[in-house]
């Protein structure tokens, strides 16, 4: 069960994404879906937490003050949405989680910074040096899919299956 487990995270983790540390001002680029319309969203802020680092499940949370409000957002790495994550500058801070930073604004809330290398930062670093499946189970994971709840994936082509036709009879009518 947990080969087919790593298989299917494997197969959604993205190759390769920056190491984002609790303390780092970051730029995230979101991808946002109104109607028909795709736009990309840039949000701007101090990371004061990340969670599961090596996990496809990995999130950080990022801070920032908008005409006045303190405003957070929750991102998941590896979520398809986020497009780009870019390191801006980097603190010194001794914990993961910086809840304190909430009650602190104006000179209070700055953070000593610490020289990096950006380039070197933002070049996305693999996430996982070796796959922890290896290829050819990788291409498999819809048989196994299949194998282990047969009546899902029945239900799932039906689904498709109704969807062309309705595209071919909308076509033709056209």
């Amino acid at each position: 069960m947990y080969s087919l487990i790593s298989a299917v995270e494997a197969k959604h983790r993205k190759k390769a994404v920056p190491q984002v540390k609790s303390g780092d001002t970051v730029r995230v680029h979101q991808e946002i879906v109104e109607g028909d319309k795709k736009r990309t969203q840039v949000f701007e802020g101090l990371v004061i937490r990340t969670r599961r680092q090596n996990s496809l499940t990995s999130s950080i949370a990022v801070r920032r003050i908008a005409s006045g409000v303190g405003v957070e957002k929750t991102f998941m790495v590896h979520s398809p949405a986020i497009k780009k994550i870019e390191i801006v500058r980097r603190s010194k801070v001794r914990r993961n989680y910086l809840s304190y930073m909430r009650e602190r604004t104006g000179k209070s809330a700055r953070l000593s910074s610490v020289d990096f290398d950006k380039v070197k930062a933002n070049q996305a670093n693999e996430v996982a040096e070796e796959p922890l499946v290896p290829a050819d189970k990788v291409s498999s994971v819809d048989d196994q899919l299949e194998k282990a709840n047969p009546e899902a994936t029945q239900e799932e082509s039906k689904t498709e299956k109704s969807e062309n036709t309705k595209e071919a009879s909308k076509e033709e009518k056209a």
